[in-house]
């Protein structure tokens, strides 16, 4: 059986490389914390740390190890907050996973807003995971609900999904660009523009995805700058420093400097699912579910 606070010590000599560091951090002298080290290589019969005089490093395994010992506490710091809720007649919180994009279009604001008016004093941890360690954290129950980039398969025996949002993309262009009174953007019109490109550090094949899509379109995009997310690639349009593809949603009003173009012919659009474990363990799950649904729903209908 493993020990929690052999974990807990593993997990921080790993982060700090440094025993003695690692020690400050748990406020132990660090002779007890490399004999319980040790004993948990003992008891595993694993190699996790390789040692020098300056620091220590993770085996190749000791990372394996490391990434499911960071879930299963998280799960255990879960399943003990849900333990105490409930032994004071609460309910328990929920731990939400999600991706940026659940941000910046709203989704999870507007279904956080509903859940807080309908109950008020419950309890909500949220984690911005990359979409596999929020499936990963909902197998392992870890997690309540996950707002991911990419469902599930299919056939996946535990966990079921629903798309929230197909948001297309438009083209930002500066405020007196040619193509902002353009009668229509065709794909030739974008050859030879220079474009800042957004990036989406949780999906490191984006950039392929992007060249990809635009040259089935009939265009190679010729990328000068990388933003870190939407808002900041609008305000280098808005600088006349390039022409850049924003998500619909992202575009609550006007934006100064910047004039948005339809580009029907271009099929590209952010997705965002909602992730659950086929069983509910308690009703508060499945009513926090149904309440981002119905915000999926009630967005559409606004849309229509």
């Amino acid at each position: 059986m493993l020990d929690l606070r052999q974990l807990r010590y593993f997990v921080v000599v790993a982060e700090e490389e440094h025993v003695g560091r690692a020690a400050e951090r748990l406020l132990i002298s660090q002779s007890p914390l490399s004999r319980q080290i040790a004993q948990l290589e003992k008891n595993l019969g694993l190699t996790l740390f390789e040692r020098t005089q300056q620091r220590i490093r993770l085996t190749s395994d000791g990372r394996v190890f490391l990434s499911e010992a960071r879930a299963l506490l998280r799960h255990a710091s879960r399943l003990e907050n849900l333990g105490r809720r409930l032994g004071r007649g609460e309910e328990g919180g929920l731990c939400i996973g999600y991706t940026v994009d659940a941000m910046h279009t709203g989704v999870l604001p507007r279904a956080l807003r509903e859940l807080h008016d309908e109950r008020p004093g419950i309890h909500v941890a949220l984690y911005n995971f990359a979409g596999a360690e929020q499936l990963e954290g909902l197998r392992q129950r870890s997690l309540d609900i996950a707002l991911v980039p990419e469902p599930p398969a299919e056939d996946d025996p535990d966990l079921r999904a629903a798309l929230l949002m197909d948001d297309p993309l438009l083209l930002a262009v500066p405020a007196g660009h040619p193509l902002a009174e353009s009668p229509e953007v065709v794909p030739a019109d974008l050859e030879g523009q220079p474009w800042i490109a957004v990036e989406n550090s949780r999906r490191p094949a984006w950039r392929d995805e992007f060249i990809a899509a635009c040259a089935a379109a009939g265009f190679t995009p010729d990328i000068r700058l990388e933003a870190s997310e939407p808002l900041t690639a609008l305000g280098l349009v808005a600088s006349g420093l390039g022409v850049a593809l924003i998500q619909r949603s992202m575009l609550r009003g006007p934006e100064a400097g910047v004039t948005v173009r339809e580009l029907p012919w271009l099929d590209m659009s952010v997705r965002l699912w909602a992730a659950w474990h086929e069983v509910d363990l308690r009703p508060v799950v499945a009513s926090f579910r149904e309440t981002v649904l119905g915000t999926r729903d009630r967005a559409a209908a606004k849309a229509d």
